[in-house]
């Protein structure tokens, strides 16, 4: 096909006109019933999409861009003699540094100004204009874009750019565009960044002002004010809309690669590396056949706990991110911190509660949108256009934030959301509290255990373990359930059971999970390290043996040799057969005081451990985690009786398999049975007071397991960190929410601009396990730690 008129003819010209004729004929053949096409006159370089018509008159008005001789963006695919994306920019001259792909990153951003067509303009007008007269390597844009990413790598504050912008800018010829101060560019590079949408909420957490509410001005449920003062509303949920981000994950054609890694890089031998080689994973493929069969499809985890963005103890203020991690990635990167997406933050200073599916529902309508219809993404890995779609495998949070999620009530007597009402607890009057002693239950019918008396709570047990409700039996219990949120509506929360229906129930796909809501296994973990190691230790505040607890002993005529003792007006606990003695207390202190260990492994605990007391002080999550996996065996080898020891030291290699990332079924089988046994010889050394739900939910973490894969897809460790994060991105205390939301805004530009202008800076690279301190030298985590995005009167003008 002769397109020599491109380049030799002009508007007007009759070999012009023919040849535009020419054009527009394929265009409409190949555009796949699409109204819009790029149009590919001098002004717009296919970066602007328009309908025929108008794409016709652009061409008669301006003339046909002449490097756009390959029509790749009108269905033509490339031959032999187009190596690489065709040139089609007035800047990509000979002399541009390889790697520059700046018009490919305009085109992928145009897709996400549909709305406001005159801001694509004026980015489109920075990228075309010469940064001076004559140059013709660096545009406005991009040389803007340059600048601020060497600001990030060298970590300069705001005023020590502004000041670099303005000597650099005085160098320059003097009819150069460079702005000349901080705010300016930030200003420029704002339109290159994913929007995120602030929606008002009602101070008692009754409802949004969204869609049929948005026009209220006081709350129809409590009647409370919308605004705390004239123009500033009382609350504001931040939205970061997925769909946007999901599109220019896609954009990245080495993303989009990773993102079909479960169906092309997954190892497949029957053993479970990944949430793909999931029973839930296979059961979700098997009834949506259409969803399961395009290999590009989501598959996401939701996560969200309350965090105080002041780092101060003394305050009670409560923010809540809400964070999506996607599935398909390996899992070397799903929870890195480049694939984490913040998709909710809801503001302070109280947490929602209950009342959390007020704001979720954001959320959940773009979730059910990308279900249900899906949205046309552009992958830029195959170089072609598709409909995506999505869906919700699991929530990961702890167990206080299981019930605000699943509306289930975990606390009282019934507080097991998996055993539900099969599993009561026994009220201890001494201790004052539920304690869940019913670990024979879950014995096989015929096993010892279950005859005996006297080492275990007195009596014999010959009852199954209790029946695990299937999603659609816990559907039809609260299907019917109505519930009117707001922290003044609290009469429906004081029962067993389910409270509420939750908003998830809204996803079509929900009633066929096995497993809706996770365990957190992070934090069961560390319950139960701190009540062994506090038992041990007899730690205040953590021991689960006392007075109180020996009471309990008494009241329920069993292990009389421990009852406490009245002796001269004193009372005397006789030593159990956990009990230490001050000896053996110091050579398990001096274990642990002296063990070396690499960085990142844990705390140094020569800093946690009080030689003159004896004690542990201020273990964090990762520290128990150190101890439960490797040090506490060591530590108790040679204190302890023997049966003990050994039940403890079991219980370690319990959760030491738990967290392995490649799971065997035979072996998985084996702890299923192995946990209840080691739970039961833990009943009989250790005091009823000790077996508190944490204990109890242990029994329960094979069982998500085989569901949905190892526990490194689930854990709470890198939300966590991700959440560290956030923290120090506040550096307005009266406008955290709006500091961190600025803040993940400029991150998202120099993140997708760097992926495009060929430079070594990555969004990604994981936290040091204990300091939260950014790791890897080259990295924007490492390299932007110190910068302040937000100045106080931006924060401050971005919070309204």
């Amino acid at each position: 096909m002769d397109r020599s008129w491109i380049r030799n003819s002009k508007p007007g010209d009759r070999e012009y006109d023919a040849g535009v004729r020419q054009f527009i004929n394929f265009a409409v053949k190949n555009s796949g019933g699409r109204e819009k096409l790029p149009c590919p006159c001098h002004k717009c370089h296919n970066l602007l999409h328009k309908r025929v018509d108008k794409i016709l008159n652009h061409l008669t008005k301006f003339a046909f861009d002449n490097t756009y001789t390959c029509w790749i963006w009108h269905g033509e695919k490339m031959d032999e003699t187009h190596v690489g994306k065709p040139k089609n920019s007035v800047f990509e001259e000979d002399n541009v540094v390889k790697g520059d792909n700046l018009e490919d990153m305009l085109r992928v951003a145009q897709d996400e100004f549909n709305g406001d067509p005159s801001k694509f303009e004026r980015l489109l007008s920075n990228s075309e204009k010469p940064l001076y007269p004559g140059c013709k390597k660096y545009s406005r844009l991009k040389a803007i874009l340059k600048l601020y990413n060497l600001k990030a790598a060298n970590g300069l504050s705001v005023k020590g750019f502004g000041d670099f912008l303005e000597v650099f800018k005085d160098m320059l010829p003097e009819e150069n565009v460079l702005p000349k101060r901080t705010y300016e560019a930030k200003k420029t590079l704002s339109t290159m960044g994913l929007r995120y949408e602030k929606i008002h909420a009602y101070p008692n957490d009754c409802m949004l002002y969204w869609k049929e509410h948005e026009s209220l001005s006081n709350c129809p449920v409590c009647n409370a004010s919308r605004y705390k003062k004239k123009g500033v509303p009382a609350k504001v949920l931040w939205y970061f809309p997925i769909i946007l981000r999901f599109k220019r994950l896609f954009s990245n054609s080495g993303d989009a690669e990773k993102l079909t890694w479960h169906v092309n890089g997954r190892k497949k031998d029957g053993k479970l590396r990944h949430p793909a080689d999931s029973p839930q994973w296979r059961f979700i493929d098997a009834i949506y056949r259409d969803f399961s069969k395009k290999e590009r499809n989501l598959r996401l985890a939701l996560s969200t706990d309350g965090m105080n963005p002041f780092g101060s103890l003394s305050s009670t203020y409560s923010t809540w991110p809400v964070i999506l991690v996607t599935y398909n990635l390996p899992p070397s990167l799903y929870m890195k911190r480049k694939y984490m997406m913040l998709s909710l933050l809801i503001s302070g200073p109280k947490q929602p509660g209950n009342d959390i599916c007020v704001y979720l529902a954001p959320l959940i309508a773009n979730l059910k949108k990308l279900w249900e219809q899906g949205v046309e993404v552009f992958d830029a890995h195959r170089n072609e256009t598709f409909m995506l779609r999505a869906m919700l495998f699991c929530t990961i949070q702890d167990f206080s934030v299981y019930g605000n999620l699943s509306g289930y009530t975990v606390y009282g007597e019934s507080p097991c959301p998996i055993c539900e009402d099969g599993l009561k607890g026994k009220w201890l009057t001494a201790s004052k509290k539920n304690v869940f002693l019913d670990n024979r239950r879950f014995l096989p019918d015929d096993h010892p255990y279950r005859k005996r008396k006297r080492s275990f709570n007195g009596e014999q047990e010959f009852r199954g373990r209790p029946k695990v409700l299937t999603s659609e039996e816990v559907f039809k219990k609260v299907e019917h359930i109505h519930t009117t949120f707001g922290k003044k509506n609290k009469a429906s929360l004081t029962k067993q059971g389910y409270k509420k229906c939750s908003i998830f129930w809204s996803l079509p796909y929900w009633r066929h999970l096995f497993v809706r809501h996770c365990l957190d296994v992070m934090h069961i973990e560390k319950n139960v390290c701190d009540s062994l190691v506090g038992t041990l230790l007899n730690l205040n505040g953590k021991t689960k043996d006392g007075q109180n607890a020996r009471d309990d002993l008494k009241e329920m005529g069993i292990r009389n040799e421990l009852h406490p003792v009245k002796k001269n007006d004193k009372i005397y606990l006789p030593p159990a057969s956990y009990t230490l003695s001050r000896r053996e207390k110091k050579e398990f202190s001096e274990s642990l005081a002296g063990v070396k260990v690499p960085e990142g492994f844990s705390s140094n605990f020569s800093k946690l451990v009080n030689m003159e007391t004896l004690k542990l002080v201020g273990l964090k999550s990762h520290d128990c985690h150190g101890l439960m996996q490797h040090l506490l065996p060591i530590a108790i080898r040679l204190i302890l009786p023997k049966n003990v020891r050994c039940a403890i030291i079991r219980l370690c290699s319990f959760f030491h398999f738990i967290y392995s990332k490649v799971i065997d079924l035979k072996v998985l089988k084996f702890w299923e049975r192995e946990i209840v046994v080691i739970l039961c010889d833990l009943e009989m050394f250790f005091p009823p007071s000790f077996f508190d739900v944490m204990i109890h939910l242990t029994i329960h973490l094979v069982r998500e397991v085989r569901f949905c894969g190892p526990v490194h897809g689930r854990n709470q460790y890198a939300f966590e960190r991700q959440m560290k994060t956030y923290k120090g991105y506040v550096k307005n205390p009266f406008r955290p929410e709006a500091c961190i939301a600025e803040r993940l805004f400029y991150e998202e530009v120099i993140g997708f601009s760097t992926e495009y202008l060929g430079k070594s800076l990555t969004i990604g690279l994981p936290l040091s396990r204990h300091s939260g301190r950014m790791e890897g030298q080259g990295t924007i985590g490492h390299r932007i730690r110190d910068l302040k995005y937000e100045e106080w009167h931006m924060a401050h003008i971005y919070s309204f």
